[in-house]
């Protein structure tokens, strides 16, 4: 009976979608980041459904060649007016035809801007006002209006179709400002965060509003406030003059008919480390809701004061509408790195649940003071383990749990522990819980699904005014300490870490040294080091004699005139590189949006290498999100073990799952062209296979 109720409910859904005028032709599309405004990630499409999808086939592949072509591909691509909107791995602009895969333009941004880095790339930002359609992208130091059915620069924006992405900031050239999640455009209002440096000195993170039209600056918010205005007393007297940070770089949601945009923001520069910037720290860690026209502050509400342990909030709020105690509510709701919910009011920004104020613990650091007091919500259920207790030591074998119980007695495992030099255990570790890839919300079947890592991390401090930052005396000895547990003893690469085998061939020795010093990606800044030391590592990387010297140079950075630097972001692992903690590593998690109790929670993607027959899933480390349908279904890929996965919305079997070349590292879009809903998943190059950076679309057979 279910199944006849399926079919027939997939039956009128093609009807009604075949039947849309072009007051719903968004609804056929995915022309937003994570498909639409709210954040929700969602679409009305249902033509794939829970009785049909185990007969997804591929439809067609489109191969990136080029010199980056085996890189990491996170791009939520878009399709708006029949064409496939994406990013290239190595960061140009692609459009594509949606039921063949074939290419209608690219656009290389290589000769035009070569300023630094490009950076990750999540998503492009889409607007149209008739037949002028816009795609805005930044890629290095500019922000580009691009012709969206030619792929050309808009000649009226800006300068010759970009505008200097530092813009309004008055900050020095040398300094890092990129963005790697779209904002949002609110009528003309181009709304957009950005990713800084997350060592000392850096950017800071203000809020920008861009003409759409001229590229003109039309307001900003400060993040780190300035004189005379609110929350500057919570910062240092001159704070907002050198401390950077407390940026959005997770992407941001909007509520067109109340005109507010709704930004997560994150930790303050340095993050584990705050002796320069004593107090609250407003607005950094804040669920911050502006008025999109002007800027000003409509409510805000800090989940972390005086972070120390880089507790960015990671993607943006859920824009939904809840019936808790029978009364329809209009709410938002911000996942967090610790496994929370935090849900406020809309327009209020009033709590809907109680928010306990727990004792956190003093700090032990010269210099530091840690806030006493840190915010927990009492309701809905963290959706991962919140303290890694002795009891949830693995057990896949006595050496590991041996292993892994020694090197935990020596470290502090009592949440919110400030950081200090022996060191401190982050559960879950750096990345969350909650990551970059969010939740999506099935309004119709009144659920909520995130996924989320599991597993611990270590955060420890070096002192900087020691001459050398461990007692390693070479470069294989710095690798073995600093790289291996993410990349292999021997660099053969793990889980989602790249190998580092040919690395030196991929890309010039001084960009391997700017990566080192200021991270990249999933890698942190090993700031700490010594210019000795990262040349030891690459000298090593390079297969060279790597040698430390008896004496390293002393001359200091602005990093280094803070005392303490901290020593990487470790997960917490046995002797073979899995998370020290029992599984599962990941899971997705549903909530009833009605009620806000888990529903169900299943371990995501699994290391078939461990995994014993017949036996639960491990769970395997998540980078990107899933996303819903009114098919009752959840996709997503974003695991180790390579697969994109269809669930169950309501009870979270696994209905269909297609193992992927390389890693899906990003959030699936789902659109219909020509009578077919499509499915497309970007994927990731595999350097060691040789295989390209790829987008992957699938539909159900033609009949």
């Amino acid at each position: 009976m279910k199944q006849y109720y399926l079919i027939c409910l997939g039956l009128i859904s093609m009807i009604l979608v075949a039947c849309h005028s072009g007051d719903l032709q968004v609804e056929k599309e995915w022309r937003y980041y994570h498909g639409d405004l709210a954040g929700n990630q969602y679409s009305f499409l249902s033509q794939i459904n829970q009785s049909n999808v185990d007969k997804l086939e591929l439809a067609w592949t489109y191969e990136i060649r080029s010199e980056e072509a085996t890189s990491t591909l996170k791009c939520n691509p878009l399709m708006v007016h029949g064409r496939v909107y994406a990013v290239t791995s190595d960061k140009n602009l692609v459009a594509l035809n949606p039921e063949t895969g074939d290419e209608l333009w690219y656009l290389n941004f290589h000769h035009l801007d070569s300023i630094g880095r490009p950076g990750n790339a999540r998503g492009l930002q889409y607007w149209e006002n008739g037949d002028d359609r816009r795609i805005f992208y930044v890629y290095a130091d500019h922000l580009y209006a691009v012709n969206a059915e030619d792929g050309t620069l808009v000649d009226g924006f800006g300068e010759r179709g970009r505008i200097c992405f530092r813009t309004g900031l008055n900050i020095d050239s040398d300094l890092i400002i990129r963005m790697t999640t779209p904002g949002v455009i609110y009528q003309n209002f181009l709304i957009v965060g950005s990713m800084v440096s997350e060592k000392w000195p850096a950017a800071p993170g203000h809020i920008r509003a861009f003409d759409v039209i001229t590229g003109e600056l039309v307001w900003m918010f400060h993040t780190i406030p300035q004189p005379g205005e609110f929350g500057y007393e919570t910062w240092p007297e001159d704070a907002y003059q050198y401390v950077g940070g407390a940026n959005s770089w997770a992407g941001m949601s909007l509520d067109e008919e109340r005109g507010i945009v709704y930004i997560p923001t994150a930790s303050p520069t340095f993050d584990f480390y705050g002796a320069n910037r004593i107090g609250q720290n407003l607005f950094s860690d804040c669920v911050l809701a502006l008025d999109a026209k002007t800027g000003k502050r409509i409510w805000h509400y800090q989940t972390i004061r005086h972070d120390l342990w880089d507790r960015d909030l990671p993607c943006a709020p859920k824009l939904i509408q809840s019936k808790y105690h029978g009364t329809l509510k209009d709410l938002v709701v911000q996942p967090t790195k610790q496994g929370h919910l935090f849900i406020f009011d809309r327009e209020t920004g009033e709590p809907i649940f109680d928010i306990n104020e727990v004792p956190a613990p003093p700090s032990r650091i010269q210099g530091e003071h840690a806030w006493l007091k840190q915010p927990l919500p009492t309701w809905p259920p963290p959706f991962t383990r919140q303290v890694f207790s002795e009891d949830l030591i693995t057990d896949i074998s006595p050496e590991a749990n041996a292993f892994v119980r020694e090197k935990r007695a020596r470290l502090q495992t009592q949440i919110f522990s400030p950081p200090d030099t022996v060191g401190v255990v982050l559960q879950p570790d750096f990345g969350g819980g909650a990551g970059w890839g969010g939740a999506a919300v099935a309004e119709d079947r009144r659920i909520m699904v995130i996924n989320a890592n599991d597993f611990p991390g270590i955060l420890q401090l070096v002192n900087q005014e020691n001459k050398r930052s461990t007692q390693a005396s070479s470069g294989s000895d710095l690798y073995q300490i600093h790289c291996a547990a993410c990349h292999g003893k021997k660099r053969e690469g793990l889980h989602l870490y790249p190998p580092l085998t040919r690395v030196m061939e991929k890309y010039p020795r001084k960009e391997i040294m700017d990566i080192v010093s200021q991270g990249m990606g999933l890698m942190p800044a090993f700031s700490f080091l010594s210019k000795e030391e990262k040349e030891a590592i690459i000298a090593f990387l390079a297969g060279e004699e790597a040698s430390l010297p008896s004496t390293l140079s002393s001359a200091p950075t602005q990093q280094a005139k803070l005392k303490y630097a901290h020593r990487g972001n470790l997960v917490f692992t046995d002797e073979d590189g899995y998370p020290g903690i029992k599984p599962p590593w990941a899971t997705l998690t549903a909530y009833d949006i009605d009620t806000w109790e888990i529903k169900w929670q299943k371990p995501l993607g699994t290391h078939e290498e461990i995994t014993k027959p017949d036996g639960p899933l491990t769970g395997t480390k998540t980078l990107g999100g899933p996303i819903a349908t009114a098919g009752g279904l959840v996709f997503i890929a974003s695991t180790a073990d390579r697969y994109i996965r269809a669930f169950d919305v309501e009870t979270g079997e696994t209905l269909w799952q297609y193992q992927l070349p390389g890693n899906g590292l990003a959030t699936p879009a789902t659109y219909w062209w020509k009578g077919k809903q499509y499915l497309i998943i970007a994927v990731s190059g595999d350097e060691v296979k040789g295989i390209m950076s790829q987008y992957m679309a699938f539909r159900l057979p033609t009949t």
